[in-house]
């Protein structure tokens, strides 16, 4: 099996990914009562606000639509949010086409069948250790720490440490040749 390349943490400008089997370990209580509940990761959630504080976009692509979702989405302030979408490729490439970027400049972390399609067109595609095979296969990053148990926080940490290492941008004006 051929050594895949290291992934350029630093070029990433958008982090998305899947809900279920990503930022949760996969399960889904359903309540006697009604409703459902999720368990999510605080490590993951503080990460995902450290992404944003540092100018890199965060974006959540379920394929199933769920309360639980958007009140997690609403405290943690995610700006993009897309429910009930099986197409992942197609809205990872419309939100990065609005947002003026190339798929070099994102991330998507799945792990399922239904997410293939978006792992192999992201810049860099990530899938959790528990994914499915097929995810495996197409992911160029596999984080050490479980799903929905800090995964999602060792990638915004790799995104993060990349970002603080790589030598500043030039501006235009600190590119121009000085007048004498």
């Amino acid at each position: 099996m051929p050594r895949r390349p290291q992934p350029d943490w630093s070029r990433v400008r958008l982090l998305a990914m899947d809900v279920d089997g990503v930022l949760t370990d996969g399960t889904v209580l359903i309540l006697s009562a009604g409703g459902e509940g999720k368990s999510f990761s605080i490590l993951d959630g503080h990460g995902l606000r450290l992404l944003e504080r540092a100018g890199v976009a965060t974006a959540w692509i379920s394929g199933r639509a769920s309360e639980a979702t958007t009140r997690r989405a609403r405290e943690l302030r995610i700006p993009h949010l897309f429910q009930g979408r099986l197409d992942k490729r197609e809205v990872l490439a419309d939100l990065a086409g609005r947002l003026g970027l190339t798929p070099a400049d994102c991330a998507y972390m799945g792990d399922d069948e239904i997410d293939v399609e978006a792992l192999r067109w992201a810049g860099i595609g990530i899938a959790p250790a528990t994914a499915v095979p097929a995810a495996l296969a197409a992911a160029a990053y596999v984080p050490k720490r479980p799903a929905g148990h800090g995964a999602v926080r060792e990638v915004c940490d790799l995104i993060l440490a990349a970002r603080q290492s790589r030598p500043p941008a030039r501006s235009r004006r600190d590119s121009a040749p000085r007048a004498r």
